[in-house]
Order: C-alpha cells, then sequence, then structure tokens
C-alpha cells in the first residue's frame, strides 16, 4: 500500500445547517417510523427532501411485504425515482430515524443523494459512523454530507418502546 492510500473509514463528517428544518423533516421520517410499528415492522422512517419539498417518503416495510429489501431508505428511494425523472437524486437530502446499514448506505450513494440527516445511531449494524462509513469514503464514486444526532432521543425512544412491548410476556 502507497502512503496515500486509505485504510479504514475515514473521519465522521459534521455539518450545521438549518437545525429547524432538519428538525421539521425529521418529524416527518418519525411519523413514517411510527407507520412501520403498526404493521410489526421495526419503526424506521426516511423521508426524502428536494430543497423545502418532501419528495418521497418510506418506513420499514420488512414484515408486512415479505421482502428484506424493504427497508425505510429503499422504499423511499423506490418511491422518489418512481415520481421523478431518472434515479440521480443530486441535491436531495434523506432524513432517517436511525443510521442506514451497509445495504441502505450503499443504495444512498448509488441514487446520488447529496445529504443524509440521521436520528439514532445503530452501533450493531450502522454504516454512517457507527461501524462503517460508507459515505465519507473518497475510495467510492461519491460522498454525502452527514449530520447526525438530530432527533435522536425521539428517534432512539421510538425503538426501544418498539422493543420493550415485543419483550413483555
Amino acid at each position: 500500500m502507497g502512503s496515500g492510500d486509505a485504510v479504514g473509514p475515514t473521519p465522521v463528517q459534521f455539518v450545521v445547517m438549518d437545525s429547524a428544518s432538519d428538525e421539521l423533516f425529521m418529524r416527518i421520517a418519525l411519523e413514517s417510523a411510527a407507520l412501520a410499528a403498526t404493521h410489526d415492522d421495526v419503526p424506521v422512517g426516511c423521508a426524502l427532501v428536494e430543497g423545502d419539498v418532501v419528495i418521497a417518503v418510506g418506513e420499514n416495510r420488512r414484515e408486512v411485504d415479505e421482502d428484506p429489501t424493504s427497508h425505510a431508505e429503499l422504499v423511499a428511494l423506490r418511491a422518489a425515482a418512481a415520481a421523478r425523472p431518472g434515479w440521480r437524486l443530486d441535491g436531495v437530502t434523506a432524513y432517517v430515524t436511525l443510521e442506514p446499514c451497509v445495504m441502505c448506505a450503499g443504495a444512498l450513494l448509488n441514487a446520488r443523494v447529496g445529504r443524509v440527516v440521521i436520528g439514532a445511531m445503530d452501533e450493531k449494524a450502522g454504516a454512517v459512523g457507527s461501524r462503517y462509513n460508507l459515505l465519507c469514503d473518497p475510495r467510492l464514486l461519491h460522498e454525502a454530507v452527514v449530520t447526525y444526532d438530530v432527533l435522536a432521543c425521539e428517534s432512539t425512544e421510538l425503538l426501544r418502546s418498539f422493543f420493550l412491548e415485543r419483550r413483555e410476556p
């Protein structure tokens, strides 16, 4: 390996944006997450926003769709691609209530999403800072700006209460 070769994930990017807008759009993602819980899916939601317009939302649907790829991010990306000309989502911000997994981070990169705003971190399977940092890896074709901890307490509480209910006898 040469001296310029990267080893491991790159440092996390912290970006301060308009926190009021971030909270507004994260609340929309949280509404989608709550919908997922109503059909016994893990409550994760995603809102895709271009400018100040929500272009798509998605919630986890693995249980209801019986599809392992029906994560909130992929559901929202499919809806956005169907609603717009072309698949590239340059200039779109994804608001996700839980740190994306490897599959979802890869899909966000492949869609060319410009920014990802995350609620709660996923220490077990997160691919945007916890376990890996796919969105900020210069070795890949695309990078996205990442903002962390927007309504993290609300996102965490929704997940905590969902799993607590399922563990009760």
